[in-house]
């Protein structure tokens, strides 16, 4: 009894040990961003709307509404409630999005398929729905429109997430920068701080190819100690200059500044907001860490010190009237230590910086994986952090952008005017979600959903209202860009999903496939061909019209369709789905390989070598099946009842062996019924497949078909293994060939100016800039066929 008390103590210290080292390393990563809002938030409310007077209320009604927003926003809203609603704890617009699809049949993809329940990571809880969740449910489900109109609102939080990775560097280094005000003239501080700001963005921009994780580990101290400068500093000032400067906590502040005023007090609210700046990177970055990290780091160390911080700088100005036109974070630092606390500033803005870039990167990838975004490069940083990833194109732009808005804005009311729309637009998306969540996932009853929604969605909106009022003084920017990022995510995913629904009407039947044989002239050539094809089932139409014009296809021919499902990962033990198209003796097989939102596609080193590995594995799982249960060998695909043909079963193949793998059956429909069958445990797969690796990055795969017994070498069974073994093993030596359709989309004639704009404009412009397909599948350039496709949608 003593030993097992003192083996789960132990367990507990461990996991607290554990607990406060992510607490202490989410610093540097999720709190940069929201640490660095004291260098720009007095700055920004007083540059113009209303002034400092003597009589302080408007500095005391200032702070009091800092501290209630950064109360009821950062710490209730996110911490105690928005950061419960994860996904297999991963966070986010598209983690929130993913729960409501997984609930509730909303996801305009049309790939779906009942086998992806059956994966680890779909947690899919089942408590008792009440009667307003299932009409909520029904009316989401039955309604096409609403369901368009979900996806715009998580495209509208997505591009406000991308524009706040272009605003937050900008603002965050430029404001750091400017302490160099107080030690210079104003003619040299005015050429100084841009040429200063824009090398330091540039270089940072230069360095993220890098990866974070090279530099990472510098992150939390910076922090760290940034938090703990700004509340010494903080402490100092109350104590020094204003003791009593804590009854500016009561709301009654707020009152009194809002009544003196009026619409000025209203307007400079948008300076206000962006206190709670980087609130949104504790939910957005809550799979690096863990939940009870985020709120303990928030809780106990970074809300208590931008508390202090913000009560120590409205401390010194309600002595300091002077300084009217010249409110800075860095007037009221002493001036002993101002050269220290601006060298830790400016790495501080540039460690908020990096996390908001890195969480563009993030969510450009995820929208990428939905069909939401045209394909772009992604570069995994890190071999062994699952996540650290670089995208050129987005490096590059950004880098740009930020530099224009930079020397374009030269000033930190439009900057923060810009930034603030951003970050209340992402604010209002997240809360519009969670009220679904709470209905749809949480099975609560509506009018607490109603609850959060009204209280924390009138108190965004309020904000909101006061940002939009700055639309001419630098809130345009997000809007603009929010518009332009908007347009061409809704027009690829919508071509994407018309493209999907031509392949669809177009496919070819099985029967079709089977029979082409020497009587019509077709010759099976050597190899191995891989079709690349979004279909979960048929054969595609750019196959048969490659069919049509060569009469030729490879001895192994293999289907692949690259698909995302609704879960942030997919373990690689469950990431392929394969089966038999057509009987065992065509060499025919279809591959379906599921990626979640946040998983990088294609994050093998060689993917030939892997689905050839994959297929071994199929083959030997495939006829130990069929001996386990005595199946006929000609009967490999019985006919199902009531359609003309039906594909063979999907079995999960991973990595692993497979151990009471689940097998799905598919037919020809959209969305497959699963049915799903016991089966006997198999073997170790080591007596057939042997994984060689030579140097670091190529992978082999050598079949060792001698080592079959000799009693299994009698059967009929056996043999035809050892057959289909010795093909496969054949058609590797030979080559393998990746097809893929070199598609041009147009509009149907008579398709409205809109869709014709959309589709032979946008679309295919975007299609002509962006990475091919064969670029973003790491096709090898002589392995490549494409084949032509004209699409009418």
């Amino acid at each position: 009894m003593d030993l097992d008390y003192g083996n789960c103590w132990k367990s507990s210290k461990e996991s607290w040990k554990t607990i406060m080292l992510l607490a202490y390393q989410s610093l540097g990563v999720v709190y940069g961003d929201l640490s660095i809002s004291p260098l720009y938030v007095y700055k920004s409310t007083f540059a113009e709307d209303i002034q400092h007077s003597e009589t302080n209320e408007e500095i005391y009604g200032v702070l009091s509404f800092v501290f209630w927003t950064l109360t009821l926003v950062p710490l209730v809203k996110y911490v105690f409630i928005v950061l419960r609603a994860d996904d297999n704890g991963e966070g986010g617009t598209f983690a929130l999005y993913s729960l409501i699809c997984r609930h509730a049949k909303v996801s305009l993809l049309p790939n779906s398929q009942i086998a992806d329940e059956e994966l680890s990571t779909y947690k899919l809880e089942h408590p008792p729905e009440n009667k307003n969740s299932s009409k909520l449910k029904i009316l989401l489900e039955r309604h096409k429109r609403l369901r368009t109109a979900l996806l715009i609102l998580v495209l509208l939080g997505t591009c406000m997430v991308i524009g706040d990775g272009l605003l937050t560097p900008a603002i965050s280094v430029f404001s750091a920068v400017s302490g160099l005000e107080l030690s210079m003239s104003r003619e040299h501080h005015q050429y100084a701080v841009v040429p200063i700001t824009c090398f330091i963005l540039v270089s940072l921009f230069a360095l993220q190819h890098y990866g974070t994780h090279r530099i990472g580990f510098l992150f939390a101290p910076v922090v760290l100690t940034w938090l703990l400068c700004i509340s010494a500093l903080g402490l100092y000032n109350i104590l020094h200059w204003n003791p009593h400067v804590y009854k500016a906590l009561s709301p009654y502040y707020m009152y009194k500044f809002l009544r003196k005023t009026r619409m000025g007090g209203w307007m400079s609210l948008g300076g206000v907001l962006l206190c709670i700046t980087g609130s949104e990177a504790m939910f957005a970055d809550l799979g690096h860490f863990s939940y009870t990290a985020i709120q303990i780091a928030f809780t106990f160390l970074v809300y208590p010190a931008l508390i202090l911080a913000y009560m120590g700088q409205a401390a010194y100005l309600s002595k300091h009237h002077d300084t009217r036109n010249q409110i800075s974070f860095y007037l009221s630092v002493p001036e002993s230590v101002r050269w220290p606390v601006l060298v830790v500033a400016i790495l501080a803005s540039v460690v908020g910086s990096q996390a908001i870039i890195s969480g563009t990167f993030s969510i450009i990838n995820q929208s990428q994986s939905l069909g939401c975004f045209p394909r772009v490069k992604v570069v995994h940083t890190s071999d062994n952090i699952h996540g650290q990833i670089y995208i050129p194109e987005i490096n590059w732009m950004l880098m740009i952008l930020c530099i224009a808005v930079t020397i374009g804005f030269r000033d930190i009311k439009h900057m923060g005017n810009a930034s603030g729309l951003a970050l209340m637009t992402v604010m209002l998306v997240t809360t519009c979600l969670t009220s679904l969540v709470i209905i749809l996932c949480w099975h609560k009853p509506p009018i607490l959903s109603l609850c959060f929604l009204l209280f924390f969605g009138s108190i965004e909106l309020f904000y909101f209202s006061a940002s939009l009022t700055k639309f001419a003084e630098g809130a345009w920017l997000p809007i603009l860009l929010a518009l332009f990022l908007m347009a061409t995510m809704f027009v690829w995913h919508y071509a994407s999903i018309k493209k999907y629904e031509f392949d669809l009407h177009n496919k070819v039947s099985l029967e079709w496939l089977l029979a082409l044989g020497p009587s019509l002239g077709i010759a099976r050539v050597p190899g191995i061909g891989v079709v690349f094809t979004d279909l979960i089932s048929g054969i595609p139409a750019n196959f048969s019209r490659f069919v049509t014009n060569l009469p030729a296809f490879h001895r192994i021919l293999v289907f692949v369709c690259l698909k995302s499902v609704p879960v942030p990962h997919v373990p690689p033990a469950e990431r392929y789905l394969v089966s038999r198209v057509g009987p065992s003796s065509h060499r025919s097989y279809r591959c379906i390989v599921r990626y979640g939102y946040r998983d990088v596609h294609q994050d093998v080193d060689s993917f030939e070598a892997e689905l050839v590995d994959r297929l071994a594995e199929f083959i030997h799982l495939d006829w130990t099946q069929r001996n386990a249960i005595g199946s006929c060998v000609e009967d490999d695909c019985p006919s199902s009842t009531g359609s003309t043909s039906s594909e063979c079963r999907l079995a999960v193949i991973g990595k692993i062996s497979i151990t009471g793998a689940p097998d799905y059956e598919i037919g020809e429909s959209l969305e497959p019924a699963s049915v799903s069958l016991g089966i006997p445990s198999t073997e170790s797969l080591a007596d057939v497949i042997e994984m060689e690796t030579v140097g670091v990055v190529n992978k082999h795969v050598r079949f060792a078909l001698d080592d079959v017994s000799e009693a299994d070498s009698r059967t009929e069974m056996a043999k035809q293994m050892r057959e289909e073994l010795g093909d496969l093993l054949a058609a590797r030596q030979s080559g393998t060939a990746f097809i893929l359709g070199q598609s041009h989309v147009k509009a149907k004639q008579g398709s409205s100016i809109l869709k014709r704009l959309a589709i032979n404009f946008g679309y295919n412009f975007l299609r002509r800039n962006c990475r091919g397909p064969d670029v973003a599948l790491k096709v090898p350039p002589v392995s490549l066929l494409e084949v032509g496709m004209v699409y009418v949608v």
